[in-house]
C-alpha cells in the first residue's frame, strides 16, 4: 500500500460514547491526489474518526499527525484553518441568508469599518466557479437545492484552501446528473492534489470514484486497499464478517385479494389522478426520478397533506377526508423517507419511541400497563435485532440502521394490515439493508400489503412484485416483476417513448 505523500496519520485512536466503544485503536492515513473511501456498517466508526480529525469530537487515545506534526484539534474551526473540512450528510446552511454570506459567516472581510459586499461577492463568484454552480453569489441559500448547496459547502472548503475534505454520504439526497457532477468536481480536486474523504453505502458509486477504500467492522480498522485490489463481494466480506450471497431474500408466495383501491388522487399542483391497487401479501413499489411524486402521493393518502379529491377503499370502505388517525385506525401504517424528522424523537429513548404509537393498545382506563409495553418492546428488539446497550438508551446515539429498525418496530407493533415504505434503507449499510428487505419479505409472506419506494432501482427490481412508474406527480405506467427492467423503468420515469422524449 502506497505511504508516499501521506498527508495525515491516525494512531491508536479510541472513542467510547455511554455504553458503545464506537473506536478501538485505530490507525488511519490519507495520501494527497487521492479518493478514499470509508466504507463499514451503521456503527463501524467510519464517522466518528472523521469527526475526531475534523475536531467535532475529541479522542479518548491515540494521536493524529499532520504532514508528521502531531495535532489536537478540539474545535471544527481548528481543523478548518488546518486545512481539513467536513461536509455533513445533513447539511445545515443559514437558509435566509445569501451564498456569499454563508461563504464568508465568521471570517467576512471589513473595509473602514464595514463589511466589504463587492470584495466577497467577487471572492464567492470564483469560488461557485470552481465548483461548477453558475449562479449569482447574492442568491438566497434556501433557492438552491440539496446539491447545489453542496457545492456550496465544497466552495467553502475551498476558501479555507483545504487540503482533506471529507464527504459523508454526499449523494444520499441527489439525482443520478447532480452525481455525476459531484464525481467530476471530485476528480478535479484530486487533479489538484487535495485528498477527498467519501463515505457512502452505494456499492455501484464506489467503484466508480475511488482510488482507495478503507473497511471498518465493530468500531475496528480492518484494511486499507486499492480499488483494483478488491470486488464488491470482498469488500461485503470484510464489512460484515459473513457473505451475504443472496441479498434479496427467495419470495414464494402469491399476492391475494385487494385490500386497498386508490382512485383518481389528486392534489392540486402536486399529484395528478394517481390510481392504483394492492393486494395482501403483495410488495408494490413505486419508481421514479427524484421529484416524480412518489413521496407526495403516500403524504395525501394518508392524509399528511390537503386538500385532495379522489377515493381510497381499504377492504372496501371508502376512507372520507383521511387524516393520519383514521388511516391508522383502518390499518395503514407509514414509515417516512425522514426518520430523524418525522420517524423517531431522537432525544427518547429506544423503548418510548417503540412503543409511542401504540400507547392506546397498551393502556387501560388512561394509564398504561408498562409491563405490557416492555414485553413487547423487547419482543420487537429481539425480532429486528437492534443493537443496543440497552433499552433506555436514547435514538440518537444508535447508528441509522438501528434508528431505522426502531421505526419499523413502532409500526410495527400497531400490526398494520397495509404498511407504506418510504426509502426504507437510505443511509444504511449492506448488512442492515439485507435485514430489512428480510423483514419486509416476511411481512409480506404473513399476508401484509407493501408499498415499497425507492430511488435504487436495484433494491425496487430486487423486491417489488408490480412497480409503479411516477413522473413529475402523474402516473406513467406499471409493471409487473416479470417485465420489468431499469431500462423501461427510466424510459417510464423520463417520459421517454419509443425512444423519443415526451412533449408535455
Amino acid at each position: 500500500m502506497e505511504t508516499n505523500n501521506v498527508i495525515l496519520e491516525a494512531k491508536g485512536i479510541s472513542k467510547s460514547f455511554p455504553g458503545v466503544q464506537a473506536l478501538q485503536n485505530v490507525n488511519f492515513r490519507l495520501v494527497s491526489g487521492k479518493v478514499h473511501v470509508l466504507m463499514g456498517e451503521n456503527g463501524a466508526g467510519k464517522s466518528t474518526l472523521m469527526k475526531i480529525i475534523a475536531g467535532i469530537y475529541e479522542a479518548d487515545e491515540g494521536d493524529i499527525f499532520l504532514h508528521g506534526k502531531k495535532v489536537a484539534f478540539t474545535r471544527p474551526k481548528q481543523a478548518l484553518v488546518n486545512g481539513i473540512a467536513m461536509i455533513h450528510q445533513e447539511l445545515s446552511p443559514i437558509l435566509d441568508m445569501s451564498i456569499t454570506e454563508n461563504l464568508f459567516l465568521g471570517k467576512e472581510i471589513v473595509k473602514n469599518g464595514v463589511l466589504d459586499y463587492r470584495q466577497m461577492n467577487e471572492k464567492s463568484a470564483e469560488l461557485l466557479n470552481r465548483v461548477g454552480l453558475n449562479l449569482p453569489p447574492t442568491t438566497l441559500m434556501k433557492r438552491l437545492s440539496t446539491a447545489q448547496q453542496q457545492m456550496v459547502e465544497i466552495a467553502k472548503a475551498l476558501s479555507f484552501d483545504s487540503e482533506i475534505i471529507i464527504m459523508d454520504e454526499p449523494t444520499a439526497s441527489i439525482t443520478n446528473r447532480e452525481v455525476e457532477k459531484l464525481f467530476a468536481i471530485t476528480r478535479k480536486l484530486k487533479d489538484e492534489g487535495r485528498c477527498i474523504v467519501y463515505i457512502s453505502h452505494k456499492m455501484e458509486e464506489i467503484f466508480q470514484i475511488a482510488d482507495e477504500i478503507t473497511v471498518f467492522r465493530d468500531g475496528c480498522y480492518v484494511g486499507t486497499y486499492n480499488v483494483d485490489e478488491i470486488d464488491e463481494a470482498g469488500l461485503v466480506r470484510l464489512m460484515v464478517d459473513r457473505d451475504l450471497s443472496q441479498i434479496y431474500p427467495e419470495r414464494h408466495n402469491v399476492p391475494g385479494d385487494v385490500i386497498m383501491e386508490v382512485e383518481e388522487l389528486t392534489q392540486e399542483g402536486i399529484i395528478d389522478h394517481v390510481s392504483f391497487q394492492v393486494r395482501k401479501g403483495e410488495i408494490l413499489g413505486f419508481a421514479g426520478l427524484m421529484g416524480a411524486g412518489r413521496t407526495e402521493t403516500m403524504n395525501a393518502l394518508f392524509g399528511l397533506t390537503g386538500p385532495l379529491t379522489g377515493k381510497i377503499r381499504i377492504e372496501g370502505k371508502e376512507i372520507d377526508k383521511p387524516t393520519p388517525r383514521k388511516m391508522i385506525e383502518a390499518g395503514i401504517g407509514y414509515v417516512t423517507e425522514d426518520r430523524k424528522g418525522s420517524g423517531l424523537v431522537l432525544d427518547m429513548s429506544v423503548r418510548d419511541n417503540i412503543i409511542m404509537a401504540s400507547l392506546s393498545k397498551l393502556s387501560h382506563m388512561g394509564k398504561v400497563n408498562f409491563k405490557k409495553a416492555n414485553e413487547q418492546s423487547d419482543e420487537f428488539k429481539e425480532r429486528l435485532k437492534i443493537k443496543t446497550p440497552s433499552m433506555e438508551q436514547l435514538a440518537k446515539n444508535l447508528s441509522g440502521g438501528n434508528q431505522q429498525k426502531i421505526v419499523l418496530a413502532k409500526w410495527l407493533m400497531q400490526n398494520p394490515e397495509v404498511i407504506i415504505f418510504d426509502e426504507p434503507t437510505r443511509g444504511i449499510d449492506v448488512g442492515a439493508k439485507s435485514e430489512i428487505y428480510r423483514l419486509i419479505a416476511s411481512l409480506a409472506e404473513e399476508g401484509k400489503a407493501i408499498i415499497f419506494i425507492s430511488s435504487e432501482m436495484p433494491e425496487v427490481l430486487g423486491m417489488c412484485d408490480r412497480i409503479v412508474v411516477m413522473s413529475e406527480g402523474v402516473k406513467k405506467g406499471e409493471l409487473d416483476k416479470s417485465e420489468a427492467t431499469q431500462e423501461k423503468i427510466l424510459s417510464m420515469a423520463a417520459n421517454v417513448v419509443n425512444g423519443q422524449e415526451e412533449t408535455v
